[in-house]
């Protein structure tokens, strides 16, 4: 990440910023959070700049297109070239399948699906300004979901949501090829936040963990931050699973 500038959609806590501030540790020196919570986008660019890097922040409904490429567009004026983009937002609720309303949907697919694309859409026209063959233009990482891969009847429009990012990844791995913009995801098992504390599923989880336990935030930063780094050259259109053995694809 030496010298490089990233992007983070949903950078203001949780697995965004654990990874923002793993790939300060790993050199990059710019670093644009976006995020549509205003308060806790201040005091996460505030964590960051003390590690001594440039930080520029900007608020937005992603769900929404015209907000998302404003957002981008503000962050890369401020930064400059933008090297990798990390699209970490995303909502979680937890509903049984047989309880799922019209409007449970909706959000789900406005900020994890679409929102997803029009961050990826606006990173691409970006990012198409600096083709430079045969180097590396840029990366994009999604994160999506072991969720995508197994039956979830306590969260299925999650799990829908992660399994089209999967497929919005593959399709933008093909059609930017050309551009020599790598496309990638990484799909965790669930993790130690706070949020899932909270919901008190990480017993369960270890139980079925081949290694007996929950992962730490920053142990599926550390992926994140292989493929959105200069390390990865090659890799496009890859789904990397990262689950401790709790599932194998």
């Amino acid at each position: 990440m030496k010298d490089q500038a990233v992007v983070i959609v949903g950078g203001a806590s949780g697995l965004g910023l654990t990874t923002a501030k793993l790939m300060v540790s790993h050199g990059a020196t710019k670093i644009g959070l976006i995020d549509r919570n205003e308060q806790l986008l201040e005091t996460a660019a505030e964590t960051l700049r003390d590690l001594g890097v440039e930080v520029a922040v900007a608020a937005a409904d992603i769900s929404i297109g015209e907000s998302a490429h404003r957002s981008f567009d503000a962050v890369a004026q401020k930064l400059g070239r933008i090297h990798s983009l990390v699209n970490s937002a995303a909502i979680y609720p937890r509903k049984s399948i047989l309880e799922i309303t019209d409007a449970d949907w909706d959000l789900e697919n406005a900020i994890n699906i679409k929102g997803t694309y029009h961050m990826m859409v606006a990173a691409v026209l970006h990012m198409r300004n600096y083709v430079s063959p045969p180097e590396v233009t840029g990366r994009i990482v999604n994160i999506t979901s072991v969720d995508a891969f197994k039956a979830h009847p306590q969260n299925a429009h999650y799990a829908a949501t992660k399994a089209a990012v999967v497929s919005l990844t593959k399709s933008f791995a093909q059609e930017c090829a050309k551009d020599q913009i790598l496309v990638n995801s990484v799909a965790p098992a669930g993790f130690a936040t706070d949020r899932a504390k909270e919901l008190g599923f990480l017993p369960e989880l270890a139980k079925a963990s081949a290694l007996g336990r929950a992962a730490e935030p920053v142990e599926m930063a550390e992926w994140i931050v292989m493929m959105a780094s200069s390390r990865n050259t090659y890799a496009t259109g890859e789904n990397v699973v990262i689950s401790g053995g709790y599932i194998y694809v």
